[in-house]
């Protein structure tokens, strides 16, 4: 199932934080939040200003993008709990990180 958002929205996947601190004291789950950090998997097409003309938003799919703590509707894609934000939700993208899924 492919999932595309509208207008400003921005479906994102949360990448989970070091299950260990740098002490190397390990974290359980029931005491790690939920990351605010995340990986931009598709977007919108933008908003339309007040003369209709449409502004693309500023992010763009791969990026990794720090976001509001409680910001978003979780949704449920293809077994895989994934976030939809508004564009304005977004507090910034972080350069020249990579996803570690990715790498790994």
């Amino acid at each position: 199932m492919k999932f595309r958002p509208l207008h400003d929205r921005v479906l994102l996947r949360r990448i989970e934080s070091s299950e260990k601190t740098l002490g190397g004291i390990i974290i359980p789950d029931s005491a790690k939040e939920k990351p605010s950090e995340g990986e931009v998997l598709s977007v919108g097409s933008g908003v339309r200003d007040e003369a209709g003309k449409l502004i693309p938003l500023d992010v763009k799919a791969g990026d990794i993008v720090l976001f509001s703590k409680w910001s978003g509707t979780e949704v449920n894609v293809d077994g895989e709990d994934l976030l939809v934000v508004k564009e304005s939700d977004i507090m910034g993208v972080i350069e020249g990180k990579k996803n570690a899924k990715k790498a790994a």
